[in-house]
């Protein structure tokens, strides 16, 4: 994709309003330190280091927004041009992560046409990978990063297999999970009108539900989630060894 040709095209959403319970600790998983740095900053440097991105929303948990600002806008910041810094904008997350993406979503004011969704508890996105979902977006439409399951897949109940499913359709879904911003606005209102009877659990599932198709860009086990302590050992070998390279 020829980056001039799509400068500011794109906006991003980074939700980091959940608290991370299954982590422990004190403070919210996103805020733990990864070698040298806390796991939200992974992802949110390489959104606003792209030109296609002209803005980027992140939606935090409301009792930790003043330690955000503080901790972003008067260190992190610091060693970036003023172009970069001006693109960053922390809104308040909801209830649910949908909702806290919702609120991003309704945040975003630069005119971009399309934004993606990405979690910062997967902090190794590549650039790679963000442009291939540019490249999705526009010449197919919504789309999700995904990777294909490796394991034989078991459908269980009460500790008793009832039937096995067919891998190959089976994907493993990770983000940024990308759509128009007009069409996310569109569905978010139909939801105010009419909620929804179960708990989304990303933005590919919204789109599903009201008929959208949604395409898939393949993902990589980099782009995991950090969920538990084990992961956390995992992931910060990963960035001891980026430091290195």
């Amino acid at each position: 994709m020829n980056t001039s040709k799509n400068f500011g095209k794109f906006a991003a959403v980074l939700p980091a309003g959940g608290l991370g319970k299954r982590m422990g600790g004190n403070i919210p998983k996103q805020l733990m330190l990864l070698g040298d740095k806390p796991v939200y900053q992974y992802s949110l440097e390489t959104f606003l280091k792209m030109d296609e991105i002209a803005e980027v929303v992140m939606a935090v948990p409301a009792d930790w927004k003043d330690f955000f600002e503080k901790e972003i806008f008067e260190r992190f910041l610091l060693r970036f041009d003023e172009n970069i810094k001006n693109k960053l904008k922390i809104v308040i997350g909801g209830t649910e992560r949908w909702q806290s993406v919702e609120n991003g979503v309704n945040a975003l004011t630069s005119g971009a046409e399309y934004v993606l969704v990405h979690d910062v508890a997967r902090p190794f996105i590549s650039e790679k990978i963000i442009r291939e979902v540019f490249d999705t977006l526009v010449n197919k439409g919504s789309c999700l990063v995904a990777k294909q399951a490796i394991d034989t897949i078991k459908i269980a109940s009460d500790g008793r297999v009832e039937s096995t499913i067919d891998r190959r359709k089976v994907w493993l879904a990770q983000t940024p999970q990308a759509a128009r911003i007009d069409l996310l606005k569109q569905l978010y209102s139909r939801i105010a009108k009419e909620p929804l009877d179960f708990t989304p659990t990303d933005e590919a599932s919204i789109l599903e539900f009201f008929g959208e198709n949604v395409y898939i860009v393949q993902g990589d086990s980099a782009n995991d989630k950090l969920t538990t302590p084990e992961d956390f050992e995992i992931f910060a070998s990963r960035a001891n060894k980026a430091k290195l390279t």
